[in-house]
C-alpha cells in the first residue's frame, strides 16, 4: 500500500486526473433528484489524501495546477455571463445592489461570531462562507487572500452541505405562498386573422396602439398571394390575411380592431416564406446585435430572427440581444433565400465548439496580471484581488464587448461550459487533496462543530435576509424568489429544487439567472476580504 500511495504522490497529475474521474462517478449519483456534482471530486480528493496522512504519506496536487484550473473557470464562467450580467445591472440593479449589502451583511456578522465568539482563525472563517454559500471561486478567493489553502477548505467541506440543504429550505418555504404571485408570465400563442377594415391603415398606426404591441409575422394579400414579413409602413388592405403572436388577450384586442379569426394558416404555407434554426459559426456575425442583424437580414434577404437558442434555453429574439458563436438562430424570411440565409450565418457545428484562443489566451493573461496587482489601503497595507476574481472580471467585459474590430471576445456558450466545468474539477481535485490531512485534525479535536455551527449561521443569514428583502421590500414573487436564492447561492441544486417543485416554471430560472453573475463577483470578492482581515 504504501509504494501504491508513493507512486500518485510522484505524479500529480495522473493522480488529478484519477480524482476526477472517480469523483464524478459519485458526483452524479442523485438522492431524491439532487446530485453533489462537481463538489464530489473535492471529497474524493480529501479522502483520498486524508487516507494516504494516515499511512504518514503526503499527498498533495500543485497549488499552480489548482490556480490554473481556478483561472479557466472564472474566466469561462465570466465570459458566458457578459451580457446577461450588465444587462441585469441596467434593468434590476436595486435587487443586485441589495443582495451585495447582504453579502457583505453576511460575512461581517459570521466574521464576528466566528472570530471572537468561537475562536476560529480568519481563513477558517473565510473558508466556511465559501462552503455555506457553496461557492468554490470563493474558496480559492479565501484560500488566496489568507494564504492558508488547507484550512479555508476544511471549512468548505464541512459547511458545504448544510449551504445546500439550508438553501433548499428556504426555496420551499418561498414556494408556500407562490399560489397568490402576481407576476405569472402571459401565454404566448398565435392567431390567424382576416381583415375586415376597408380604411387601410399602416401596420404601424394599428400596433402603436398598444403598449406592448404583439407581433406580425406574416402578411398575405389575396387566397394564393405570396407571404411576406410585413413592415410598419404596409398598408393593411379588407381580405388581408395575417399571422400574429403574442399573449391572448392582446390578441384579441387585435382582433376586434382589424377583423375576424381565420381558419387559414398561413404557418402552414412554406412555399414563400419559411423558418429554420440556423447555427451561428461566421466569426462576423459575433458581437452583433439582434437589431443590427434585422436590419441585415431584411435588406439582403427580407428575413428576421424571431428566436434565439444558447444552450439549453430558447429566449426571445429582442432587439438589444447580443449574438455568440455556436447561438441557433430562429429565422423567418423567403423560402428562396433559405439556402444564402443559411451560408450567411456559417450553419456549422464548428460554432459550437470554436476555443478562439486569442480571445481564451489574452483574456487570461489580462485577467491574471490585473489579480496580482496590489492596491493601497488605509494604514499602508495593500489589496490584490487575487486571480480569480481578475480573470471573472476580464472574462465579464470580454463576453459583454463581444467583439473589437474583427476580433471576436466572446467564448461560444458550448466552449465555455466545458472550459468552466474542466476547469472547477481540477482545482477541486488540488484544493481536496492539500485539506486531507486538515480535515481529520478538524474532527478529532471537535473543531468541525464550530465550523458547522458557523456554517449554518452564515447560510441562515443569508436566506433570511434575502427571503425578507426580496419578498417585502422589491415585492417578488414566491415562485422567482425560489430561483433567485438558488442564483444568490450558486448552486444548481437549488435551482434544480425549485423546478421540480414548480414543474419549470420559466419564473425560476428569471430569478436565478437575475443574480447568478453578481453572485459570483460579490462572493468571491466578500471571501477576499474575509482572507484578508487580520
Amino acid at each position: 500500500m504504501t509504494g501504491f500511495l508513493e507512486f500518485f504522490a510522484e505524479e500529480p497529475v495522473l493522480l488529478a486526473f484519477l480524482l476526477i474521474g472517480i469523483g464524478m462517478i459519485f458526483g452524479h449519483i442523485k438522492v431524491k433528484g439532487v446530485s453533489l456534482g462537481a463538489a464530489a471530486v473535492l471529497f474524493a480528493a480529501i479522502a483520498f489524501s486524508a487516507f494516504a496522512k494516515s499511512h504518514g504519506i503526503d499527498i498533495a496536487i500543485s497549488a499552480k495546477i489548482g490556480h490554473l484550473g481556478l483561472a479557466l473557470f472564472t474566466f469561462a464562467i465570466g465570459n458566458n455571463s457578459g451580457p446577461s450580467f450588465f444587462e441585469n445591472v441596467r434593468r434590476a440593479l436595486g435587487p443586485m445592489a441589495a443582495l451585495v449589502v447582504i453579502y457583505f451583511l453576511t460575512g461581517g456578522v459570521g466574521y464576528v461570531v466566528g472570530r471572537f465568539v468561537l475562536g476560529m482563525d480568519t481563513a477558517l472563517v473565510a473558508g466556511t462562507f465559501a462552503g455555506a454559500l457553496t461557492n468554490t471561486p470563493a474558496l480559492a478567493a479565501a484560500a488566496e487572500a489568507s494564504g492558508f489553502e488547507a484550512q479555508a477548505t476544511v471549512g468548505y467541506s464541512i459547511s458545504y452541505l448544510f449551504g445546500v440543504i439550508g438553501m433548499m429550505i428556504a426555496a420551499a418555504i418561498a414556494l408556500r405562498n407562490s399560489a397568490a404571485d402576481t407576476d405569472k408570465p402571459t401565454p404566448i400563442t398565435h392567431m390567424n386573422l382576416r381583415v375586415d377594415r376597408d380604411d387601410n391603415p399602416r401596420v404601424g398606426a394599428i400596433l402603436g396602439l398598444f403598449k406592448n404591441p404583439p407581433e406580425i409575422s406574416r402578411m398575405r394579400r389575396g387566397e394564393e398571394g405570396p407571404i411576406w414579413i410585413p413592415t410598419k409602413h404596409d398598408v393593411l388592405e379588407k381580405g388581408d390575411l395575417l399571422t400574429v403572436v403574442g399573449p391572448v388577450h392582446e390578441l384579441e384586442e387585435l382582433k376586434t380592431m382589424v377583423g375576424h379569426q381565420s381558419s387559414h394558416s398561413l404557418r402552414a404555407d412554406r412555399r414563400y416564406l419559411d423558418f429554420r434554426r440556423i447555427t451561428v459559426s461566421e466569426p462576423k456575425i459575433a458581437g452583433k446585435t439582434i437589431a443590427e442583424l434585422d436590419e441585415i437580414l431584411f435588406n439582403k434577404f427580407g428575413a428576421t430572427v424571431s428566436r434565439v437558442r444558447r444552450g439549453d434555453s430558447d429566449m426571445l429574439a429582442v432587439p438589444e440581444f447580443m449574438i455568440e458563436m455556436g447561438d441557433r438562430v430562429r429565422v423567418i424570411g423567403p423560402t428562396s433565400n433559405m439556402k444564402l440565409i443559411s451560408k450567411f450565418f456559417g450553419d456549422s457545428a464548428r460554432g459550437f465548439s470554436d476555443l478562439n484562443p486569442v480571445a481564451l489566451g489574452l483574456g487570461m493573461a489580462l485577467g491574471i496580471a490585473f489579480g496580482v496587482i496590489r492596491f493601497p489601503l488605509p494604514g499602508g497595507s495593500t489589496f490584490a484581488i487575487g486571480a480569480a476574481a481578475g480573470t471573472l472580471l476580464v472574462g465579464l467585459v470580454f463576453g459583454r464587448v463581444g467583439r473589437i474590430g474583427k476580433q471576436i471576445t466572446a467564448l461560444p456558450n458550448t466552449t465555455c461550459a466545458v472550459l468552466s466545468e474542466l476547469g472547477l474539477l481540477i482545482f477541486l481535485a488540488q484544493a481536496g487533496t492539500t485539506a486531507g490531512g486538515q480535515i481529520a485534525l478538524a474532527f478529532e479535536s471537535g473543531t468541525w462543530i464550530q465550523i458547522l455551527l458557523l456554517g449554518v449561521l452564515f447560510t441562515s443569514t443569508l436566506a433570511i435576509s434575502l427571503y425578507l428583502t426580496m419578498r417585502y421590500v422589491f415585492k417578488m414573487g414566491g415562485t422567482q424568489l425560489s430561483g433567485l436564492l438558488g442564483g444568490a447561492q450558486t448552486q444548481p441544486a437549488v435551482l434544480a429544487f425549485a423546478n421540480g417543485r414548480t414543474n419549470s416554471d420559466p419564473r425560476v430560472a428569471l430569478g436565478y439567472a437575475l443574480v447568478y453573475p453578481i453572485a459570483m463577483i460579490g462572493k468571491i470578492l466578500v471571501a477576499t476580504i474575509l482572507g484578508s482581515m487580520p
